[in-house]
């Protein structure tokens, strides 16, 4: 059975118009697809930066209390901290989570043991410096999400 030349050619035309489209449809989903996972790292990466900035506030404002405080006299002062860590639980990683429960632990350790604002200065800043660990695990964390 032999294809009448016409034929031949209307085929192919209509085969390289399918193949040219669908290329065009794949491409463009593609593209959409690229830029919406794009925007939903970015959402994420903002989420976590503003969580972890709400517990770097709270953190440091618990620990300036406890070095002045003799001893923890109203347990609901850190209960903004613990509500964060189970916030940061929800979408942080667990090194980011154990860096926040080591945090929270040398708090409650500080108004137990509370300092006077003059052995705050023997140690020096560094010393004194709760949230370095915390910083850094969360610099790492938000370096994965980019």
């Amino acid at each position: 059975m032999a294809m009448d030349p016409a034929t031949i050619s209307a085929i192919s035309a209509l085969a390289g118009s399918f193949i040219g489209a669908l290329a065009s449809v794949t491409t463009s989903w593609f593209t959409h697809h690229s830029q919406s996972r794009s925007e939903r790292f970015k959402q994420e990466a903002a989420r976590r930066e503003q969580l972890f900035g709400a517990f770097v506030d709270q953190a440091s404002q618990a620990y300036a209390d406890g070095v002045v405080q003799h001893g923890l006299d109203n347990p609901a002062r850190l209960v903004p901290l613990y509500s964060t860590i189970n916030k940061l639980r929800l979408f942080a990683t667990e090194d980011t989570v154990a860096s926040a429960e080591s945090v929270l632990e040398k708090i409650v350790r500080t108004y137990e043991a509370p300092e006077t604002a003059s052995t705050v200065h023997d140690g020096g800043i560094a010393a004194h410096d709760i949230l370095r660990g915390f910083a850094h695990s969360c610099r790492a964390e938000l370096r994965e999400l980019r």
